[in-house]
C-alpha cells in the first residue's frame, strides 16, 4: 500500500501566453517567441502534487523532470500578462533550476508549493513576485 498523492494542478501552460505570442508572431521579429509558445502549449505540461511536482516536455514531450519538495532551496516568481499568469524557477539544493513557464494559477500554486518546503527554502524564497 502506497502513500496517497494528491493532485493539486495538471495541464499544460496558460493559454494567455499562446494567444500573446502568435499575435507577437505577425511581427515576423517576434517569430522565434510564437515558435516557443506554441511549443509550450502542445507539449509542456505540469503536475503539482501532494509529494513532488513534474514537469513533463521537450521535444514531443519526451522529457520528464520530477522533484521532491525537500530537494528545494528557493522558488521565484515573476507574473506575466497582467498577472494571469507567471513564470517560476525553482532553484534545487545541488544548485540546479527547474523554470516552469506561464504557469497558470500561480501565485496559488506558489502558495501550495510553500506549504511543503523547508522553514530555510521559505526564507530564501520571500514574498511571491508581487507587481
Amino acid at each position: 500500500m502506497g502513500i496517497r498523492e494528491d493532485v493539486f494542478y495538471e495541464g499544460g501552460p496558460h493559454i494567455g501566453d499562446l494567444i500573446v505570442n502568435v499575435l507577437l508572431g505577425f511581427t515576423i521579429i517576434c517569430l522565434p517567441l510564437t515558435v516557443g509558445a506554441i511549443t509550450r502549449a502542445l507539449w509542456l505540461r505540469y503536475r503539482i502534487t501532494s509529494r513532488r511536482i513534474s514537469v513533463t516536455g521537450g521535444w514531443m514531450g519526451r522529457d520528464r523532470t520530477d522533484l521532491i519538495y525537500n530537494e528545494i532551496s528557493k522558488i521565484v516568481t515573476v507574473p506575466r500578462g497582467v498577472g494571469l499568469w507567471g513564470d517560476m524557477v525553482v532553484t534545487l539544493k545541488d544548485g540546479s533550476r527547474l523554470e516552469l513557464r506561464s504557469m497558470p494559477r500561480f501565485r496559488e500554486v506558489y502558495e501550495y508549493i510553500n506549504e511543503r518546503i523547508s522553514p530555510k527554502a521559505k526564507a530564501a524564497s520571500g514574498a511571491v513576485g508581487e507587481v
